[in-house]
């Protein structure tokens, strides 16, 4: 009996120690940014190989380790004009924020949204709920950088990464004449920035192109971007920062309105897990050196540039939801024949939000009872809050559909309140592709919103498991 409890005790030591190594192990990634820094295969796709990049302004990515075990990726950006620019940004409205907010918005505000020169922004430290010394920092940032560019009070300011930690700001002043002096106009000096800004992200998210406009047919104009974004996401605005810039001659008076015009139906268009930062930031700058009149608001080149900006930060915010933190879907919800443009925002926004919703995308599974309980709860009035009777969301006209993105024909699972039957098989052809449409329609009138999203795979809950540590 002896020698069998011995036995015994030997085994369950055994299994012990193997459990302990396979608690241990740290987790396999598929779909996070991997250790060595490289893109992952299925991303490769979305980073530019080149580009057309406006006139007068240059890029520049430098490493200054603001996170002391980073040795190789650039963490500071820095982006400048070669003249002063009309300038405008669009803040997160979430109450904590972070001190280049503060900032940034208090230095537009005085400059009247002109004079602008240069965006400096570091990865790694967030300069979150930092107190007076965070907002010093910033300030501090700026500082460095205007004398670099010779512009007092002429730079804007961004941080992105850890919150409630005070930035390695010796660092970070010292790497700042290093990124003015790397500053270059090619397509790998734009490429090294939207690199500098990147956090969990997979990879960097850099668009560029060419426009013209009514008045000045034969002036070729050019608008690129920069966006970072892979979780928190959420309006408003998303964990995520973003510098436009343009050559084209924007008044300081039209570019505020341009830009928020733009971020609605972009970047306050796009959820991926339900969180707003304490960072977002999306600035615009225009230089105008490429010449024309200037874009006043009540012409027609005022239309056309908010069109291009618009369809332009449309791409680089869709960018953001594919590199969704674990995601292995593209999603877009449609929600159509509603009564208001509120309602429709509103109910997309839920369904793309939803985490039952978000986790059958993801394992495949055409569950479209969790897509119609969220279009119910959409509009449910809050505890406390007045009672909404307008009947936006009306069970017996509502219909719901499986839109393919690879043309084939819409699969219909609810039709005016009445389910389907539903070809399984096809319903899982479907969700085999990275892409997919959720249209829901409500029969109520003509107005419509969509928004963009992903699914929740275990990947999300590892990467946010251990993202501070």
């Amino acid at each position: 009996m002896a020698g069998v409890t011995g036995s015994l005790l030997s085994q369950l030591r055994q299994s012990g120690s193997q459990l302990g190594r396979r608690l241990t192990r740290a987790p396999s990634r598929s779909y996070s940014a991997l250790p060595n820094g490289s893109i992952p295969a299925a991303k490769k796709k979305y980073v530019p190989t080149q580009g057309t990049y406006p006139v007068g302004f240059k890029a520049s990515g430098t490493l200054v380790g603001v996170k002391p075990g980073n040795k190789t990726k650039p963490d500071l950006a820095l982006l400048a004009s070669d003249t002063p620019c009309s300038a405008a940004a669009v803040f997160t409205k979430n109450k904590f924020q972070a001190a280049p907010v503060t900032f940034s918005r208090a230095l537009l505000q005085k400059k009247g949204n002109q004079g602008i020169q240069g965006v400096v922004i570091n990865s790694g430290c967030a300069n979150a709920v930092t107190g007076k010394g965070g907002l010093e920092d910033a300030a501090k940032m700026a500082h460095e950088a205007d004398k670099c560019l010779g512009n007092p009070d002429g730079t804007i300011v961004m941080s992105t990464g850890v919150i409630g930690q005070r930035l390695p700001i010796d660092k970070i002043l010292n790497g700042i004449p290093r990124a003015h002096g790397a500053l270059g106009a090619s397509h790998d000096h734009w490429l090294a920035a939207a690199k500098a800004i990147c956090t969990t992200d997979t990879f960097p998210k850099l668009k560029s192109r060419t426009f013209s406009l009514p008045s000045s047919p034969g002036v070729e104009y050019r608008i690129a971007g920069m966006t970072k974004g892979a979780g928190m996401i959420h309006p408003n605005m998303a964990t995520l920062l973003g510098v436009l810039a343009t050559d084209a001659p924007v008044s300081s008076a039209a570019l505020p309105g341009l830009l928020k015009y733009a971020v609605d139906r972009s970047f306050n268009s796009i959820t991926i897990d339900g969180d707003t930062s304490t960072n977002d930031t999306i600035a615009l700058l225009a230089n105008g050196a490429a010449g024309g009149a200037e874009i006043v608001p009540g012409t027609p080149d005022y239309d056309a540039f908010r069109d291009v900006l618009t369809e332009f930060a449309t791409e680089l915010a869709q960018l953001v939801v594919r590199d969704g933190e674990g995601a292995t879907k593209f999603v877009t919800i449609r929600v159509t024949e509603s009564a208001s443009e509120e309602a429709a925002r509103r109910i997309a926004s839920t369904i793309a939000r939803s985490p039952l919703v978000k986790t059958a995308l993801y394992g495949k599974d055409a569950n479209w009872g969790r897509i119609l309980c969220a279009t119910g709860y959409s509009l449910i009035s809050e505890p406390g809050q007045p009672i909404n009777d307008v009947p936006e969301v009306v069970p017996e006209k509502t219909s719901v559909s499986f839109i393919p993105t690879d043309g084939t024909a819409e699969l219909k699972l609810l039709v005016n309140g009445e389910p389907e039957t539903v070809d399984e098989a096809r319903a899982a052809e479907i969700l085999e592709l990275e892409d997919l449409e959720i249209l829901v329609r409500l029969g109520q009138g003509d107005k419509q919103a969509t928004y963009w999203t992903c699914d929740y795979s275990h990947e999300y809950i590892t990467i946010n498991g251990d993202y501070r540590t």
